[in-house]
């Protein structure tokens, strides 16, 4: 079982980062849907991919309001969890073959999962691929001042280093751009920052 299965499963879970810093993950957020998770959520329409779903918050409520939607996550528990909200998903990997490449309306990237496998520029490459020719990604990102940050990191302190990116508000418009994207809106939401690529 690797880390983000044990932390889906308790109330604490932190990223270990190479430089020994570590950066609490918001585990309880990631269960319900906040006022802050409606900034993504208005804005999907047509059927909906949630990469990185995790425990299916987003993945759930979208199927509630009748919008198609798949959660994709590389965790089992995750998978699991959301399969039990009554959601669908798959345990995949974002780079592997997905179901309904190209078709997709919305892609969902909450929770700072635009910085998996550690390069932003190339998943969102990977997001051309799956999405329909006039498709969206909505992502969330830090807050503006904070960059584009890479770094090794493993959650709780154990498991394998992998790698992991963090784009803030102010830089998401050159790494759209370098993956053949434009920024439609940057928004601050509940203390948390989103944006809308086409």
């Amino acid at each position: 079982m690797t880390g983000f299965d044990l932390a889906l499963k308790s109330t604490e879970c932190w990223l270990e980062l190479a430089s020994g810093e570590r950066i609490a993950l918001p585990v309880d957020r990631w269960r319900a849907t906040s006022t802050a998770d409606e900034m993504l959520l208005a804005h999907c329409s047509g059927p909906t991919l949630d990469i990185g779903c995790g425990p299916g918050r987003l993945t759930s409520a979208l199927s509630g309001r009748g919008v198609p939607a798949l959660g994709v996550d590389v965790s089992p528990v995750a998978v699991a969890q959301t399969l039990a909200r009554g959601a669908v998903a798959v345990q995949r990997d974002v780079f592997d073959p997905l179901p309904g490449e190209g078709r997709w309306h919305s892609v969902l990237l909450a929770d700072g999962n635009i910085g998996i496998g550690g390069d932003p520029v190339r998943l969102l490459r990977r997001i051309r691929q799956l999405i329909s020719h006039n498709g969206k990604v909505l992502a969330e990102v830090e807050l503006p001042g904070f960059g584009l940050r890479h770094q090794p990191v493993r959650v709780n302190g154990t498991g394998a280093w992998f790698p992991w990116a963090w784009v803030g508000a102010d830089a998401i418009d050159s790494l759209a751009a370098q993956a053949g994207f434009e920024t439609r809106w940057v928004a601050e939401g509940g203390d948390r920052w989103f944006t809308e690529l086409r």
